[in-house]
């Protein structure tokens, strides 16, 4: 397909010494209707140039065109679904690297804590074992208070205390 027009040339025809170099005119190729496939016409540019170009198929039918199917709209389930996937994915990561971190005080914390309720059974049990002792051999006798006064005078005076045994 040529869409070129034909151009002859002007140059000189002697070049330094070289052979004599003339154009040839160009004729384009013939194209029989047959051979232009469908789709494809003749059309004539502004220049003026006349070339063949793809052109847009015309409708002759009678036939009516399909009706465009609007699109239909997004649940707002999914749209919500669709905006805390990413948010709800990023606060597992950010939890991920925290307890990354967080790791050895959480064990260090897991071992005081079974420190203190080890602490706190024996607290309550302790007044249990200790009753429990005494009610099994002899019976004790009545319980002494012992008390103990202490007084001093000034800041750096000599303390002195009495013992009182009831």
């Amino acid at each position: 397909m040529h869409s070129e027009p034909v151009l002859t040339s002007t140059a000189p025809t002697h070049r330094c010494g070289d052979p004599v170099h003339q154009m040839r005119p160009v004729t384009p190729p013939v194209l029989l209707p047959v051979d232009i496939p469908p789709g494809v016409e003749w059309v004539t540019l502004p220049n003026g140039i006349r070339t063949l170009a793809y052109t847009h198929p015309h409708t002759h039918s009678t036939t009516q065109p399909e009706p465009v199917h609007a699109p239909e709209p997004i649940p707002r389930w999914a749209r919500t679904t669709a905006l805390l996937a990413p948010t709800v994915g990023g606060g597992i990561a950010a939890a991920g690297f925290g307890i990354s971190y967080a790791a050895p005080g959480v064990l260090a914390m897991a071992e005081a804590l079974w420190a203190a309720v080890a602490l706190i059974a024996a607290g309550a049990l302790a007044p249990l074992l200790l009753r429990a002792g005494r009610s099994h051999g002899h019976r004790a006798g009545p319980v002494q208070h012992i008390t103990q006064n202490i007084s001093a005078s000034g800041m750096f005076g000599r303390a002195t205390g009495t013992f009182n045994n009831r």
